[in-house]
């Protein structure tokens, strides 16, 4: 099993930035991919981006291309989402998922999920 806990989340004025971080724990041998993922109220959760651990590659959604930047630190198991100039209709619940294998954007395709990190953009 992986454990995976989120944090970096709150209340931002929109223009603001925020890093969030994703903290994997257990069996992080069995994994290649972590990955962002968001929810606002009411909507689906949506594919934000991905790291690929084995070819060191990075994925965006094009929605958030040029504002969100993924990175990670491989020694602490830890990947991180960079948010810039934050918008309104950023606020979400983002959530960090885990899978072996490739980086794919479909919910179903991710094995494990943290309990999610609340982020509220005001306008």
């Amino acid at each position: 099993q992986v454990q995976l806990v989120e944090s970096g989340g709150g209340l931002v004025q929109a223009g603001g930035s925020l890093r969030l971080s994703c903290a994997a724990s257990g069996r992080t041998f069995s994994i290649d991919t972590m990955a962002w993922f968001r929810q606002a109220p009411g909507k689906e959760r949506d594919f934000v981006g991905g790291i690929n651990w084995t070819v060191g590659r990075t994925y965006y959604a094009d929605s958030v291309k040029g504002r969100f930047t993924i990175s990670a630190d491989n020694a602490k198991a830890t990947m991180y989402l960079q948010i810039n100039s934050l918008k309104p209709e950023d606020t979400a619940v983002y959530y960090c998922a885990a899978k072996p294998g490739i980086t794919e954007r479909r919910v179903t395709g991710y094995d494990y999920w943290g309990q999610g990190t609340q982020v509220t953009v005001s306008s």
